[in-house]
């Protein structure tokens, strides 16, 4: 392996220990190991994110076992593939996962393959739904603004008397829908 060794290790709760881990990412040599005590679920794990940033290419991350760096399978596919877009190995020792080896290779293509096969899924159940809203006379969007209330909202906000939020209550109207009617009256 070339470049910087990395260790992540990370345990869900602050009365957990690391031990066990950080024994066995100190025997693979990393260069820096870095620890969480936080749960796998949290979308931002600050030093998972510090890890993220420190990374070049040849630099190999190094993990007890895939549970400690993914939170979920698609969260884990989603971490091997930015891995792999930045020329990061992954090494997980209890899976004995090595995407510099042929075999760890074609795991990662395969893990791809998954990824690909739920974003498609997920593309055609949407396009199935909206299809079959559209058969039930359902449009879906937004619904359509009523005339009557932007026109009222307009004429608030034009006799400064009441301020936007206010006018947004009164009339069920954003501020978004407002600004947006006002500066094309300006126009």
């Amino acid at each position: 392996m070339s470049g910087y060794l990395y260790g992540y290790a990370r345990v869900s709760t602050h009365s957990q220990e690391l031990n066990r881990q950080l024994d066995l990412l100190n025997e693979q040599n990393c260069n820096e190991i870095l620890t969480e005590k936080m749960t796998g679920t949290k979308v931002n794990r600050p030093q998972l994110n510090r890890l993220k940033d420190k990374l070049r290419p040849g630099d190999t991350v190094i993990v007890e076992s895939f549970s400690r760096l993914g939170r979920s399978t698609k969260d884990l596919i989603d971490l091997v593939n930015y891995f792999e877009e930045h020329e990061v190995k992954l090494v997980s020792l209890k899976e004995n996962f090595d995407t510099s080896t042929p075999h760890g290779r074609l795991m990662m293509t395969v893990f791809q393959a998954f990824s690909q096969f739920e974003r498609d899924l997920i593309v055609e159940r949407t396009k199935e739904g909206l299809k079959s809203a559209r058969a039930r006379g359902r449009k879906g969007g937004r619904p359509r603004v009523n005339q009557k209330d932007i026109d009222r909202a307009v004429k608030l906000y034009e006799s400064q008397t009441y301020s936007v939020k206010e006018i947004t209550e009164m009339t069920n109207i954003s501020k978004a829908t407002l600004y947006r009617y006002l500066n094309n009256k300006k126009k």
